[in-house]
């Protein structure tokens, strides 16, 4: 499944240029920010893709950034549209980083290409990366998009059937919970005529 869906995001690579502005994140990416009260902060990005419009948009406001993808080719888009990133050729699903590393996290677009048995893990994963008080952005697919409350299964985007998984968005919080996590927004956003949901966490100290 992963190098089916690998595949196709490399051929994405190859039309990206003409696709490039069809998602506009400037509200969201706006919001997030004004919540981190930090000049200068570090980043991870994951599944950063070409490094368009997260990296790019932090590296602007001077954070250091480290992206996660894997596909080879948006990696080498990355490279050549935010060269100021540090990029890791990787997925998601088995990457680690030592605690307390990062003030912020953002999946955008991500995680619901990953199946939903593996989300908690993942979300123990942002939990343990992120510095006291850091905060985590993230895409999840839901019911407005799948038209199911928990999905597991393909959908046609770009003309390409991708894999899509998520879980009954209330059965994510207390999962989101448990581990410790402080929901700090729930927003449904239209963006590219696409309904997402989009949650912003924080990390509270112990």
């Amino acid at each position: 499944m992963n190098n089916q869906l690998r595949k196709i995001y490399d051929a994405f690579a190859k039309t990206y240029e003409e696709n490039r502005g069809q998602f506009d994140m400037s509200d969201v990416l706006d919001d997030f920010y004004s919540t981190l009260n930090l000049e200068n902060g570090k980043l991870l990005d994951l599944g950063c893709g070409a490094g368009e419009p997260v990296a790019r948009y932090f590296t602007d406001h001077n954070w250091s950034v480290i992206g996660v993808d894997f596909s080879e080719q948006m990696i080498r888009l990355a490279s050549q549209y935010v060269p100021e990133m540090q990029t890791m050729h990787a997925d998601i699903s088995d990457v680690d980083f030592e605690s307390n590393q990062f003030d912020a996290i953002i999946a955008s677009y991500s995680f619901f290409h990953i199946s939903a048995d593996k989300h908690t893990e993942i979300f123990k994963r942002l939990h343990k990366w992120l510095c006291p008080n850091g905060k985590a952005l993230f895409t999840y697919a839901t019911e407005e998009y799948t038209g199911s409350k928990a999905f597991d299964g393909y959908k046609n985007f770009m003309g390409q059937e991708l894999y899509y998984s998520h879980k009954a968005p209330d059965e994510m919080y207390v999962d989101l919970e448990d581990i410790g996590f402080n929901i700090d927004s729930i927003d449904y956003r239209n963006i590219g005529d696409e309904t997402f949901l989009w949650v912003t966490l924080s990390k509270v100290p112990l």
